[in-house]
């Protein structure tokens, strides 16, 4: 190459650079990142339009928990973490509760990031402040972002993509991703609780150095609207409101956080727990057993309006629950096994006898929402389907999936006839009443784990048609820790579980069903999945470059998972049952997606001293 041809080209190189650098630079701050296009709120807006800006703050909330707590670290795996612990930290931006994945600053009062979504860039509120005066820092950004990688393998997952965290700015924080194109990471970065190093690296009263890799019941400092007041361990934790709270005046935060103290009390389980509301030793209960708000709440208080049940409607979240079975177990290995296990369930008598008609079978991970497949796969979805045909069952092209239904008697018998066959293709035989693997004689039995008894008659009656088919199955109830230990450590046979699912999936797939994530403890990976177009099909909806693609991506895996038979899925109702005592106001109109409570809800005096003093 002649000295004049290079010459020439690293001209024309830097000629062509030079915009590029300068287009990185100048990128615009944002006040608010949106995974939907346009956000509802300018900069500068006064503030949500859901909430009731003059709203009174003071009083008491009292709110109900099972089990235990032993730590006030929230981050470690071990131990339980007290409720409402990650309360007391601000979040670098804040979610809109009118609005579908979208977020306005909090802790940082802008955001920026290029246009491949390569890095993202957040700005620190100059007042930003910990509960001892001392500011939000972006070291103390860039540590908690270290720590929670270190010490909580679901948050080291969360945030694998994150590869470098790093000051650019007196007041400024870049993460650098591992590649480009993921339009949801600038948000999930945004998600990030910052904590304050210099409290988790200094000492306590007594001299002794602090260590955020173990549990703690020292009250931690934090940065949000309330702190630490009073605890007895695994019994009661209090939470008082910060009068001096630095972000009380921004518009994320007007018509929020107006009670004087919140109070959480442990129970045994949730019968004790229920027992306790009806006796108002707690004010609100959110109702998940159908039989209880059916016939539980029977009492004189909701005669005479003291105590209130109300179901508000769930628009922002479709929903899996499912009995959940262990597939790194190889008697679950076999799909017709666990296909088999789904005819072995009769829905519809349950529903009639245990939930008066109350549920609807699931029949999608997505249930309730727009990404929820149905009919057959075209257009975009079946563009998609086809980049892993011939890795996925072939039904997933063919047949519109549907859960066995117990309608008939005809229907009862034909469902476990069904059953029956599947296993003996699977390799099982029924000797001496019992099911057996037909090569080594190994009886086919199930221990189902719970934490509550509120499930224990639900499997039991599943129980007997398991019974009919040979299988042996024992119900072993355990302590809230002990059965988090064991589904964290994969210690299961079978439990009831799920997974709450937003209307804008991305990144938590990986952690959901991702093969990287099935044998790592503690991941909601929580069957073992470990199937590479199911791989595939969750990077199509982590790089879908638009709504569209991302509805497509999201139902193309939505039938792969259901047409694989990992669960058997259970119901839903689309409603959240709420019991309450009538003493809070909360807005005229509700925010689109979610109830609001208790951010958005207050005291109210007139309507409590009708109820009743609190005790």
């Amino acid at each position: 190459m002649t000295p004049n041809l290079t010459r020439t080209l690293i001209l024309a190189f830097l000629a062509f650079a030079a915009p590029l650098q300068a287009s990185a630079q100048e990128t615009p701050w944002r006040h608010a990142l949106s995974l939907m296009g346009d956000v509802k709120y300018p900069a500068g807006f006064k503030h949500f339009s859901y909430v009731n800006p003059n709203a009174p703050k003071g009083g008491l909330l009292r709110l109900g928990q099972d089990g235990n707590f032993d730590s006030f670290n929230h981050i470690i795996t071990r131990g339980s973490a007290a409720a409402g612990i990650t309360n007391l930290y601000d979040t670098l931006m804040t979610a809109s509760l009118d609005e579908v994945a979208t977020e306005y600053g909090l802790i940082a009062e802008s955001v920026r990031y290029p246009a491949d979504y390569s890095s993202v860039t957040y700005k620190l509120r100059a007042n930003a402040r910990w509960h001892d005066g001392k500011p939000i820092t972006p070291e103390d950004v860039i540590w908690t972002l270290e720590m929670l990688k270190e010490h909580s393998p679901t948050q080291r997952f969360y945030y694998s993509h994150v590869v470098k965290a790093e000051k650019t700015g007196e007041r400024e924080v870049t993460f650098t991703f591992d590649k480009p194109g993921n339009r949801e990471l600038p948000q999930i970065v945004g998600q990030i609780a910052p904590m304050p190093k210099h409290w988790w690296t200094g000492k306590d009263s007594n001299g002794k150095e602090r260590s955020i890799a173990n549990g703690t019941l020292e009250p931690p400092l934090g940065s949000s609207a309330y702190k630490i007041k009073s605890f007895i361990a695994g019994r009661t934790v209090v939470y008082e409101r910060v009068k001096d709270y630095w972000a009380a005046s921004l518009p994320v935060k007007v018509g929020t956080d107006n009670f004087d103290e919140i109070r959480y009390e442990y129970f045994r389980d949730d019968s004790a727990e229920l027992i306790a509301f009806k006796a108002d030793e707690y004010d609100f209960r959110v109702e998940n057993v159908a039989k209880n708000w059916a016939t539980a709440y029977d009492i004189p208080a909701v005669t005479d309006k003291r105590l209130l049940l109300e179901a508000f409607p769930d628009r922002a979240r479709g929903v899996m629950q499912a009995f959940i079975f262990n597939l790194r177990r190889e008697k679950f290995s076999d799909p017709r096994v666990r296909l088999a296990l789904n005819y072995a369930m009769n829905f519809e008598n349950m529903n009639k006898n245990f939930f008066f008609g109350q549920y609807q079978r699931v029949n999608s991970y997505f249930s309730g929402t727009e990404l929820s497949f149905s009919g057959l796969p075209e257009g975009k979805e079946l563009e998609i389907l086809e980049t892993v045909r011939g890795k996925v069952p072939a039904e997933v092209f063919t047949t519109v999936y549907k859960n066995p239904v117990y309608d008939t008697q005809d229907s009862v018998r034909a469902n476990l006839r069904e059953a029956a066959r599947l296993f003996r293709e699977a390799g099982y035989e029924v000797k001496g009443g019992k099911l057996v693997n037909a090569k080594t004689g190994e009886p086919f039995t199930i221990e189902f784990i719970i934490a509550s008894p509120s499930f224990d008659r639900v499997i039991l009656f599943y129980g007997e048609d398991l019974k009919r088919l040979g299988i042996q199955f024992t119900i072993r109830q355990i302590d809230v820790s002990q059965y988090q230990n064991r589904v964290r450590s994969r210690d299961f046979d079978a439990f009831v579980g799920g997974w709450g699912q937003s209307l804008s999936p991305g990144n938590e797939q990986r952690n959901y069903f991702g093969t990287e994530s099935s044998d790592r403890q503690g991941s909601q990976n929580y069957p073992g999945i470990k199937n590479a177009a199911v791989d595939t099909l969750i990077d199509r909806v982590v790089f879908a470059k638009d709504r569209a693609e991302l509805i497509a991506a999201t139902r193309a895996l939505d039938r792969v998972l259901m047409w694989n038979h990992y669960v058997v899925p259970m119901w839903s109702i689309g409603v959240s049952r709420v019991a309450r005592w009538d003493r809070f106001g909360k807005p005229d109109k509700l925010p689109d997606y979610s109830i609001g409570f208790p951010d958005i809800w207050w005291f109210d005096k007139d309507r409590a001293a009708k109820v009743g003093s609190q005790k």
